[in-house]
């Protein structure tokens, strides 16, 4: 006999306490979500969280070293002197 959706919700629950399955929720700007969606169609995965997952996995085994030097800012921001100037401007 099949099972009801109630049953089939009671039983996902306990799968999520039994592997203390936490959801993690991320906002993002359109760039990152676009690199998300190719990563997506590279690997044919349609599945947003097992991409996520296999990129963590992935920074996770280059170690200490390997993940500092992936995960770094790309881009240095610099104030120029007339934007510094502009706020101090502003906050006095």
């Amino acid at each position: 006999m099949a099972k009801t959706g109630q049953e089939r919700s009671a039983k996902a629950a306990l799968k999520r306490i039994e592997f203390d399955e936490k959801e993690l929720r991320h906002r993002c700007r359109l760039g990152t979500r676009q690199k998300l969606e190719e990563l997506m169609t590279w690997n044919e995965d349609t599945e947003q969280a097992s991409v996520v997952e296999g990129c963590l996995r992935y920074v996770h085994s280059l170690g200490p070293e390997g993940a500092r030097e992936a995960l770094k800012a790309r881009h240095e921001i610099v104030i120029s002197e007339r934007v510094n100037f502009t706020i101090k401007a502003w906050s006095s």
